[in-house]
């Protein structure tokens, strides 16, 4: 059994915890925490299960560290916070742990990433032993490994388009919701995740990893933005009241552009009510979906729609990209130690878990 930290216990955390509890190589052996409050609670209240695990969270990181664990599910936000999560991975590696994460975003494509983000990773794995694989919560798999597998069905291929469409009043994050995506703010507000540059900040590397998988070269990275406002005033049940006039709904595409066109494309349809925007591309069942389509011969369209935590649909995405993660954990360990990416790591079948119970 390979010992693994859980590190965070938010909406990704939750997530990981019962993920690595279900999977049949790994032991969680510790859970650390920020908040004083979760401080000695067990690991499966924090994570929702009807269930203790005998696991009582903590807020010592050295002890946790120095206790040589063989995993770390780093769950902590980057958004908002880089250098502390960037700081944070760079220390589990140097304990000779494998590192999962979803908090690098310059990280999914690693052959481009800048190198004050690369060369502390690579600084910590030569000197602890440790790797590191990082995929995206949006989730990354369905901007990655989906679409390259999606388009290996293609007689012949024009543009591949990776969607995420949601209704973010279920998403259980007022703070990312409400201020740095913008939702119930005026229209006036600049919301952080839309500042120019920053959609190819986050999205970017794995535009140029799709590019590599296609084998072919990219002229530039662009980006466009819509934003719309709603009509009426709406009532959500997480998040409270979001204002008519203000920011509703939010657009925008990552495009990688090839001999002059957009080829490859990561595009956001988010709203806070689904009668705001009804024009932009809607999910089968107006819940949420990840979408990957296809433009070629033939014209292919595959939707993924997840549920957790009592049908939530933002906590199901967040638990299928949790479960990429977790379920390369075994294949890491058993790897040569280095920062791998999406195209090196298989996603695999989840062997041994049909059936297994997270408590």
């Amino acid at each position: 059994m390979i010992p693994t930290i859980v590190w965070g216990t938010g909406n990704v955390g939750r997530a990981a915890i019962r993920c690595v509890t279900a999977h049949p190589a790994l032991e969680l052996s510790a859970v650390l925490v920020h908040d004083p409050a979760k401080v000695g609670r067990d690991a499966g209240a924090l994570a929702g299960l009807d269930a203790e695990l005998g696991v009582r969270a903590t807020d010592d990181i050295d002890a946790v560290l120095a206790a040589g664990p063989g995993a770390v599910v780093y769950a902590a936000s980057g958004d908002i916070r880089p250098d502390d999560a960037l700081a944070d991975i760079v220390r589990a590696i140097r304990a000779g742990a494998v590192v999962v994460t979803p908090a690098l975003y310059a990280l999914y494509d690693p052959t481009n990433a800048p190198p004050e983000i690369r060369e502390p990773i690579l600084a910590a794995i030569e000197e602890g032993g440790g790797s590191l694989f990082v995929s995206g919560i949006d989730p990354g798999w369905g901007n990655d490994v989906l679409p390259v597998l999606v388009s290996g069905l293609a007689g012949t291929l024009d543009v591949v388009r990776c969607q995420e469409i949601f209704d973010y009043s279920t998403y259980d994050q007022p703070d990312s919701v409400r201020y740095l995506v913008g939702m119930g703010q005026p229209m006036d507000y600049q919301p952080p995740m839309l500042l120019p540059s920053v959609p190819t900040m986050v999205w970017g590397g794995q535009i140029r990893l799709l590019a590599r998988a296609l084998d072919v070269e990219l002229d530039d990275i662009r980006e466009t933005v819509e934003r719309r406002a709603l009509d009426a005033t709406v009532q959500t049940v997480r998040m409270g009241e979001f204002a008519a006039g203000t920011q509703g709904a939010v657009r925008f595409e990552v495009q990688g552009i090839v001999a002059g066109e957009a080829r490859i494309v990561i595009e956001h349809v988010t709203r806070i009510h689904p009668d705001c925007a009804p024009d932009w591309p809607t999910p089968p069942d107006g819940a949420g979906a990840h979408r990957v389509i296809i433009e070629g011969s033939p014209r292919i369209e595959v939707n993924v729609s997840a549920t957790d935590e009592g049908g939530n649909r933002a906590a199901g995405g967040n638990a299928t990209a949790v479960g990429r993660l977790v379920n390369a954990i075994d294949w890491l360990v058993a790897a040569e130690p280095g920062l791998y990416d999406a195209l090196e790591v298989p996603l695999r079948a989840a062997v041994g878990k049909l059936g297994r119970k997270t408590s």
